[in-house]
């Protein structure tokens, strides 16, 4: 359990820390654009479609017509869907964890078209297709 003094230095940490940085104040989805407007209190809004964030690709309008804010403001929670952002990662571009952004452009690269791939998988279906994955032993 922590002590007295740990329990208040966390939280002059975090009041410095929500004192020097942007936080959410509202949040809404605009369905009109099909975007999630986060304001912030600096006046500033971040907009982003719900598409590219983990958690909001499968959603429809009314699973995000409901947003909560965290009492800190750095969280932002889609009850209905069970999906939480953290606004901090947010401002930099990072709409999701590193193993689902890697599936994501993983799933993107295996969708492109090349001369090369076309050629190549013409030529393993002349073969019998993909060739069998062995037991290592």
């Amino acid at each position: 359990m922590a002590k007295p003094d740990e329990f208040s230095a966390a939280n002059r940490r975090a009041s410095e820390r929500r004192a020097n940085t942007a936080v959410a104040v509202a949040a809404r989805y605009d369905r009109r654009r099909d975007r999630i407007v986060i304001s912030l209190n600096t006046g500033v809004e971040l907009a982003f479609p719900p598409g590219i964030a983990q958690g909001l690709q499968d959603a429809t309008p009314s699973d995000l017509s409901d947003i909560e804010l965290s009492p800190s403001g750095f969280g932002v929670h889609f009850p209905k869907l069970d999906a939480h952002l953290y606004l901090p990662a947010l401002m930099q571009g990072i709409f999701g964890s590193k193993t689902w952004i890697a599936a994501q452009l993983g799933a993107e690269g295996g969708k492109s078209r090349s001369r090369a791939k076309t050629l190549a998988s013409r030529a393993n279906g002349k073969r019998g297709g993909r060739p069998r994955k062995t037991a290592a032993g």
